[in-house]
Order: C-alpha cells, then sequence, then structure tokens
C-alpha cells in the first residue's frame, strides 16, 4: 500500500456512502489509494470462568458456538459492507481502492492503519446515525483526538467542494494548516476563504494579512474577522458564504481550541453540515 493513502471508516450506516464519496475526492486529488475498512468491536463474552465450576458445561458450548457463529456473522457482514463501499469508492472516482475487516477496538485499530496513511474520513454520524440526528457519533470525538493525521468527518451528502474556508486563530496549528494548504493538491482550484473570530480587530488583522502571505494563493483570498462566539460566528459565515468545506487546525490557543478539545466539538460539528478536515 502506497505512503500517503486515504483511510476510509465504514459501517454501513447512512453516512457510509459521503465517507466513500469524499474518500475519493481526497484520492483522486492526490492520486492515492483508499483503504476501506470496517472495524468490528469486542463486546463483553459470557463469564465462562463461572460456567466451568458449574454443572452447566452444555450451556458453556452451547455459548461457545453462539459467540462463534455471531463472530462469523460480523465478518460477513463487514465484507458486504465493504464490498457495497468499494463499487461506490471506484464509482467515485478513487484512483485504486482496497479494503479490510479489523477486530476490536477502533483507536488501537486505527493507530496501526494510519501509519503510512494521510487522512482519516469518518462519517458525521454512526449506523444509529437515522435515530440520533441530534447526536454525533460516539466515536468522532475519539478519532479526533486520538488520530495523527489529517481527519476528515464527512457530512450527510457528498457536494462538489468549491469554497473552503480556514478557521484562524494566529496558532502554530492554524500556521501549519496553512502551510500545508498552500502546498496541497487538495485545495487547487477551490476559492479560499479565511475567518478569524476576534474581538480585537487590530490583531485579527494581523493575523489575517499573515495567513494570507503565507497562503501565497495565485488567485483572490477572502479575508473577515468577527467578534463573538466562535461556534456561532463560523457556522454563521458557512452559511452565509456557502463553504463547502471547513478546515481547522487540530489545536490551537484561542476560543477556536475549544472546538477540538473542549465540549463545543459536538456542537461545531453539528453546527456546520458540510464536512470538517482537522488538518494536521
Amino acid at each position: 500500500m502506497a505512503v500517503g493513502k486515504v483511510v476510509a471508516l465504514v459501517d454501513g450506516s447512512s453516512y457510509s456512502t459521503s465517507v466513500c464519496e469524499h474518500a475519493a475526492w481526497i484520492a483522486s486529488r492526490h492520486q492515492v489509494p483508499v483503504e476501506l475498512v470496517h472495524v468490528i468491536g469486542r463486546r463483553e463474552t459470557a463469564p465462562h470462568d463461572l460456567l466451568e465450576d458449574s454443572e452447566r458445561g452444555d450451556l458453556l458450548d452451547r455459548l461457545r458456538e453462539m459467540e462463534g457463529q455471531r463472530h462469523a456473522l460480523a465478518d460477513q457482514m463487514g465484507e458486504a459492507i465493504l464490498a457495497e463501499a468499494a463499487a461506490l469508492t471506484t464509482a467515485a472516482g478513487a484512483p485504486e481502492v482496497h479494503r479490510k475487516v479489523r477486530h476490536g477496538d477502533l483507536i488501537e485499530a486505527l493507530h496501526e492503519l494510519e501509519v503510512d496513511a494521510r487522512y482519516i474520513v469518518v462519517g458525521k454520524r454512526g449506523a444509529a446515525a437515522d435515530f440520533a440526528k441530534l447526536h454525533l457519533g460516539s466515536n468522532i470525538e475519539r478519532v479526533v483526538r486520538a488520530s495523527r493525521v489529517n481527519v476528515m468527518v464527512a457530512s450527510r451528502a457528498f457536494s462538489k467542494v468549491k469554497r473552503f474556508l480556514v478557521a484562524y486563530d494566529g496558532g502554530r496549528s492554524a500556521r501549519k494548516a496553512i502551510e500545508l494548504i498552500s502546498r496541497s493538491p487538495l485545495y487547487t482550484g477551490l476559492k479560499p476563504h479565511i475567518l478569524t473570530v476576534s474581538p480585537n480587530t487590530a490583531e485579527a488583522q494581523r493575523q489575517l494579512e499573515a495567513a494570507e502571505e503565507a497562503l501565497n494563493w495565485s488567485g483572490d483570498v477572502v479575508t473577515d474577522a468577527a467578534p463573538g462566539d466562535a461556534e456561532k460566528v463560523i457556522a454563521g459565515y458557512v452559511e452565509e458564504n456557502c463553504i463547502d468545506l471547513l478546515v481547522m487546525g487540530a489545536y490551537g490557543h484561542s476560543r477556536v481550541r475549544n472546538l477540538l478539545v473542549g465540549s463545543t466539538t459536538s456542537q461545531m460539528m453539528r453546527s456546520c453540515r458540510i464536512p470538517v478536515l482537522i488538518v494536521r
């Protein structure tokens, strides 16, 4: 597998199609493979030690048989989910598609998978999305916090990306994000917007000028600054300016930092109906 692959986590939920299409979009721009992964988590097992101390050995045998059947069915379901996802990803333009079933904890699997990856793509909500529209998938924050590579949190449906917004706070992570954007083929041909949320107009303007200079974009760059609550300001800007992709550094030093390392993470993801790319 080539270094720089895109790892897409699929679970058969209503977001899986979007995950596949976002992964294919990234992969086609970088000309790298997509690795589709279905993770089968651990479940609690029967208290075998207690059963063995009793006279209910037949129940233990039946439990073991049922457990084996459950694992086999889970594997079959995973393969079916991956087969469908592979067809979707190929049709969406990915240059190469691979697939894997992994057992165990999601984060442990993630650390193994991202060794030679450039992006992780995950849906905003998981398999229970249709039944919990106001809640993020339980694994989203775990993935965002634990991953050591870029994380794309896919929206419910994929739309062609024309404009992207960088939420910029002048911190080290935000500056690194700008530097990465300036040389990444992912953003070629897209319209860049840079937004700073700050009550200090002079400082915000200084930050925006520095960001625009670092971006070194060949075309026009839209910059703006506004005071207020970061979550609300960014979400409002996204809606008003028809932004297709929100890009944020993984960590920062201002109120934007709380969007990723505090309780505001879920609120931000819920507020924005577009994909969010966490850059590292």
